[in-house]
């Protein structure tokens, strides 16, 4: 059990714009003590995701401290009295849950349910960019299309994925690719060398007409379709490249109505993946820790590569998560960007 009585954590109580000096603060709360199923996680690196930056820049004043962090890796240092897969001294990794303080502080609690051993060939860095992107993936693919999760079983089947090098897409081409779908992605021409390098057959000029491109290729429809990005300027298009009784995801909530009746009378299926639906309302949560011992065991095969695109290795601390998450709001990173090392922020306040 940790003897430690206060850790540090990074958090806010205002959304404020990440410029701003206070975006993120360095701050000391009392460790937590684990519920029953419950492990207690020393936190060693984490990964900054969209849905950080958006939480954070829609959140209204208030008295508590918010910690932000979703990725997570690290060692676990004590258990709940029923906790039964994993023991103290254990490297697990894990994408968390809106419902509870997240992994941007010294020690978190995760249920034991959704996480699971970080693949034993990769460093924390290389973990922690895995768990959120890669159930985000594998739920779509595999829960919502329907597609059978295992290797080379969809042979013959074409995906096509818009925005393909951003962090879901570079894992959502790569498990794809290994499920045996030809794959089609778009993405800047100076990204086509990374889809190429995870999974990714047919890499598109995302500035060009995706249906000439793909007519170049002697490609008139695709069985699924998926948008990570903003669906809406793609909508008309992508309904006509969607084959009859296909498939089209995304990941991405828009602020004009869509219309998917013109989807109708190709009798295509609409399909919506939001990774924290499953701990929003406690359903099935275990399957997110089955998932993610799935995608350790296929990274550590060399099946399934980290997506690490940028690391700020000094320290996970206010400046390097202002820094990191500055990225992530450009809309153009490769890959994720990670925050790891020891939590090292300079603040005398104790909560």
């Amino acid at each position: 059990m940790v003897e430690l009585k206060q850790m540090k954590v990074v958090g806010f109580f205002e959304g404020l714009p990440i410029t701003n000096e206070v975006s993120f603060i360095d701050k000391h709360k009392q460790i937590p003590v684990p519920e029953p199923k419950d492990i207690l996680v020393k936190v060693r690196a984490v990964s900054v995701n969209p849905i950080d930056a958006k939480v954070r820049q829609t959140a209204k004043k208030q008295k508590e401290l918010t910690i932000l962090g979703f990725d997570g890796v690290g060692e676990v240092v004590a258990t709940g009295k029923e906790v039964k897969k994993f023991s103290v001294g254990d490297r697990v990794y894990y994408a968390g849950t809106t419902k509870r303080a997240g992994s941007n502080q010294e020690y978190q609690l995760v249920h034991e349910g959704i996480a699971a051993f970080a693949p034993d060939t990769l460093n924390d860095v290389a973990a922690a960019a895995l768990p959120l992107t890669s159930l985000t993936a594998y739920e779509l693919l595999f829960e919502k299309f329907g597609l059978i999760p295992q290797e080379n079983a969809n042979q013959g089947k074409t995906i096509l994925v818009i925005n393909g090098a951003g962090g879901v897409g570079s894992i959502l081409t790569q498990l794809a690719h290994w499920a045996g779908l030809t794959v089609y992605a778009t993405a800047s021409p100076k990204n086509f060398d990374w889809l190429k390098g995870h999974g990714v057959a047919h890499p598109l000029d995302y500035h060009k007409d995706l249906k000439q491109s793909l007519a170049e290729l002697a490609v008139q429809d695709v069985d699924y379709i998926v948008v990570l990005f903003d669906i809406i300027p793609y909508f008309s298009i992508i309904a006509e490249l969607i084959k009859p009784f296909g498939h089209i995801g995304t990941i991405v909530g828009g602020e004009k109505t869509l219309d998917i009746s013109i989807l109708k009378n190709k009798s295509v299926s609409f399909d919506w993946e939001y990774m924290f639906a499953k701990t929003d309302y406690e359903y099935q949560i275990e399957t997110q820790g089955e998932i993610l011992a799935l995608i350790a065991k296929l990274a550590n095969a060399s099946k399934l590569l980290s997506t690490v695109g940028k690391v700020y290795s000094s320290g996970i601390n206010a400046a390097n998560l202002k820094k990191a998450t500055a990225d992530v709001e450009t809309g153009h990173m490769r890959g994720k960007v990670i925050v790891s090392g020891p939590f090292n922020g300079e603040t005398e306040e104790i909560e």
